[in-house]
């Protein structure tokens, strides 16, 4: 596909048009004209639960055909990629047929409630030979991009400690109905569902999670069912954990899907011994660095605006200071798909290293389970 003058248009099937298939769909439509150097996108087949549904969300989005049935997207031969953005345990079955069919796979995250279906994807991924990728977009923030960067050149010096937090409110309300994310169907609660994005930060700027000792917890036991009963809730709104890195780095992770007045928070600090770097997703185009390299007189934490010179910002805006959104992210990421597809060098998650994120998720599961340090293998 290199050379795109004349590139054939890239094939895309859509599965799933809530608010992740939403955007995928923006991102698919606008990645060519933010990049520019990437093949022309046709938006070829949206898959939905009811055909009248995905009759509607192609018109929408752009969608030149649609189905009620999500393999009839899969089994489009002009389908070259599908977005798959279904809830979290249709994943495997959807991932496997695409795979199967010859389809590269863009997923949304976890990958799997069941680390057996996540050892399948991953191994269908490599007999497959296609790209299959997982929607940890929020690594493709400028301002977290420029943080590697930083720990790279060891600007705060040798990383000691590190802590890492993530709260939303979406399931704070007591008197909100059962709800299918209550379900042990759909994994264990804020850990898979939620944790992932973190861990996902944490591979990114430092590798691999080696030891965890967990603790999981649940703010309501119980939620309203739509008949007026009461129903069992069967997955954890909240955990904390401790972790060792495998470069040696000491931390902790908790997160909370229960956290009143929290709304897209990831607060990540990180602590070395010649400075430190906060940052916090509700403030994604900002982060702050502390350096010893100060004058006494002069130390404290700035505060660095993203600008242009924070790539890929300027490919949306040439002015500093004006923000990137979520959307631009889900953006960035579909060009470093495109990119994987071409076989060129991409920052992104694969099937293979998001099997080692599940993996971790799963450690610190049997380490609560267990009430031990678990060791991530």
């Amino acid at each position: 596909m290199s050379g795109h003058g004349n590139a054939r248009a890239l094939g895309v099937g859509l599965i799933g048009t809530g608010f992740m298939g939403k955007c995928h769909a923006l991102a698919w439509n606008s990645v060519r004209a933010v990049f520019g150097d990437v093949p022309p996108v046709r938006l070829v087949h949206l898959g939905e639960a009811n055909a009248e549904l995905a009759s509607q969300r192609a018109a929408e989005f752009g969608f030149a055909k649609a189905s009620g049935d999500w393999r009839a997207v899969i089994n489009d031969p002009d389908v070259d990629v599908v977005s798959i953005t279904t809830p979290n345990q249709f994943h495997p079955e959807m991932a496997l047929a695409a795979l199967q069919a010859g389809k590269h796979v863009w997923c949304e995250k976890p990958m799997a409630p069941a680390f057996d279906d996540a050892k399948a994807m991953t191994a269908a991924a490599k007999q497959s030979g296609k790209v299959a990728a997982l929607g940890y977009n929020y690594i493709q923030g400028p301002a977290i991009r420029h943080i590697r960067q930083l720990l790279a050149e060891k600007i705060i010096g040798d990383v000691n400690h590190l802590r890492i937090e993530m709260d939303e409110d979406f399931m704070a309300d007591p008197d909100a109905l059962f709800y299918w994310k209550h379900a042990a169907t759909s994994g264990y609660g804020a850990l898979d569902d939620f944790a992932v994005h973190p861990l996902s930060l944490l591979w990114a700027l430092f590798g691999r999670v080696s030891r965890v000792m967990c603790d999981m917890s649940k703010p309501y036991a119980e939620r309203r069912t739509q008949d007026g009963g009461m129903k069992a809730v069967e997955t954890y709104d909240s955990a904390s954990v401790l972790l060792h890195m495998e470069n040696g780095v000491a931390g902790t992770l908790q997160v909370n899907r229960s956290a009143w007045g929290r709304k897209g928070r990831i607060a990540l600090q990180i602590f070395g011994s010649k400075g430190s770097i906060l940052f916090d997703q509700e403030r994604a185009n900002e982060f702050q660095l502390y350096v010893t390299a100060d004058r006494p007189t002069e130390q404290g934490y700035r505060t660095i605006l993203t600008a242009p010179h924070h790539d890929p910002y300027g490919r949306f805006i040439p002015a500093p200071g004006h923000g990137l959104g979520f959307n631009d992210l889900k953006i960035i990421e579909c060009h470093e798909l495109i990119k994987r597809i071409d076989g060129k060098e991409a920052h992104l998650i694969g099937f293979e290293d998001g099997l080692e994120i599940e993996r971790t998720v799963h450690a610190m599961a049997r380490s609560f389970s267990e009430q031990r340090w678990v060791d991530v293998r």
